[in-house]
């Protein structure tokens, strides 16, 4: 029941108490929480806002996804409460937020992910290294074909289709700063998924494409390559124990943001996610819990 939420919202709760923002506590009223943000999070916390609300029917939780780009800029306006993110604010977006809100942004890491590389499951290529991935995505990239990277020519799957992220998505920054570094942009000509289940599900319909993903939306009709940092480096599986002792080279970090230090329903939410239970949650959907 914690699956395929995709770009829209679940509101945990009583909808017709609902309102914006947090309302008083105490034990005739409903506080309510506003969290938006990340599409590789929005599984994990639209399962935390189920589970969260069974124990405490007082507090009416909405989730919404739209990518990291789109949380922060909630946050920042004063929409949401809590902002979701797989990628960490950049200086402009803190700046803005202390320009319009008068307070820092705050940042909680409440578990971590290993960014899989997905293709279908038909296809022969088992792994792949950084500067491969940067040629296949990067602008002026020199590979374009399955054949280049060891694949029999005649396997029929030969042209490789970029499925990528919208640049709102964190995951979008994320492996764009790993994988083509700081001077580098996407090649132009992606197929661009509005959220990451939306990537796996279209690898698992199209036989030549790749595309970057959480590990936790790993499906039987696609497959995740091993991932190797470049010549005389291993190639290394995404997985919840490569990504726990950094070995795995695409591993990110999952934050929530609140402006300032948050107190109060806010505050015992977030004490929640990062417990023991919180935790259970991450590591039941894929991912990798909190030491």
């Amino acid at each position: 029941m914690w699956h395929g939420i995709g770009r829209t919202g679940l509101l945990v709760g009583l909808m017709g108490m609902m309102a914006a923002g947090c309302g008083p506590s105490g034990k005739d009223s409903v506080v309510s929480i506003r969290v938006e943000g990340s599409d590789t999070m929005v599984n994990i916390a639209q399962a935390w806002a189920e589970k969260y609300h069974q124990a405490h029917p007082e507090v009416s939780i909405q989730v919404l996804g739209g990518g990291s780009g789109v949380g922060i800029a909630s946050l920042v306006s004063g929409n949401c409460d809590l902002a979701n993110t797989s990628r960490k604010m950049t200086e402009k977006e803190l700046q803005e937020a202390q320009a319009q809100r008068g307070v820092e942004p705050v940042e909680h890491i409440v578990g971590y992910d290993a960014l899989g590389v997905y293709v279908h499951r038909d296809n022969p290529i088992d792994e792949i290294s950084i500067g491969q991935l940067a040629e296949i995505y990067g602008d002026e990239g020199t590979i374009t074909r399955w054949s280049q990277l060891g694949a029999p020519p005649g396997c029929g799957i030969d042209k490789i289709v970029r499925v990528g992220r919208q640049n709102s998505s964190g995951t979008y920054e994320y492996f764009r700063s790993v994988v083509l570094g700081k001077r580098r942009d996407f090649k132009l000509g992606s197929v661009d998924a509005n959220g990451s289940k939306d990537v796996v599900a279209l690898v698992s319909r199209t036989p030549g494409a790749i595309g970057y993903s959480g590990m936790g939306y790993a499906t039987p009709e696609v497959k995740m390559l091993r991932v190797s940092r470049g010549p005389g480096h291993p190639a290394v599986a995404p997985t919840v124990e490569n990504a726990k002792n950094s070995t795995y080279p695409i591993t990110r970090p999952l934050q929530i943001y609140t402006l300032g230090q948050p107190s109060g329903a806010i505050g015992e939410y977030l004490d929640w996610i990062k417990s023991a239970e919180g935790q259970e949650i991450v590591t039941a959907l894929g991912y990798v819990a909190l030491p």
